[in-house]
């Protein structure tokens, strides 16, 4: 699990004319919510987020933002980006705990793809059919990314949502509403008027 901490301040003004003026002055406004506490607004330094969300773990970690003196350990929930510019407009941070049980959405990591037989040897072709899926877990086990192992994948196979080796605690949101939402994740294709046909 990687280890993100931010320093936020705590922010008093609000409405569209101070968060002009907060981004003017390398800011981000942002809110922090959840838990027992009532919801705080902060002001984020604008290259140090940036900088932070250039690390595709930070968008599935669990957070430590350091607020006047006070640490809460949150998620990230939701960015609004500028239309046309590589700006943050606003943040949304959740707060969590150990035992808090959260949705998150975790990207999938697609290993020895060089080496995958169905492509090697098959002359298949890999097929990415999602790339991050939506998981239930408590915080403290939220992972980083899902892993799916291509080495041993022959050409024709599809791998579902079911077939993914999920971490311990953590579970597909998408096959908690049943078996008939176990989408494909990964498949690899048959070569065009080769194997396949034969």
């Amino acid at each position: 699990m990687s280890d993100f901490t931010l320093s936020a301040e705590l922010r008093a003004d609000s409405g569209k004319g101070s968060s002009r003026r907060l981004r003017r002055a390398n800011g981000v406004p942002a809110i922090v919510y959840g838990g027992d506490a009532a919801p705080v607004a902060i002001t984020l330094k604008a290259n140090v987020l940036n900088k932070a969300l250039e690390s595709e773990a930070f968008y599935s970690s669990v957070i430590k933002l350091e607020i006047a003196g006070n640490t809460e350990t949150v998620v990230l929930k939701d960015l609004q980006r500028h239309p046309a510019q590589p700006i943050v407009w606003h943040a949304d941070f959740l707060r969590v705990s150990a035992d808090t049980k959260i949705k998150a959405h975790v990207p999938v990591h697609f290993l020895n793809e060089e080496a995958c037989v169905g492509v090697k040897l098959g002359g298949g072709k890999i097929a990415h059919q999602l790339t991050s899926i939506d998981v239930i877990c408590h915080a403290d086990h939220l992972p980083e990314f899902i892993a799916v192992d291509l080495a041993a994948v022959e050409v024709g196979t599809v791998i579902h949502l079911s077939d993914l080796q999920l971490p311990e605690g953590v579970e597909s949101l998408a096959l908690s509403h049943g078996a008939e939402h176990d989408t494909a994740v990964v498949s690899v294709l048959a070569p065009k008027g080769g194997e396949a046909a034969e």
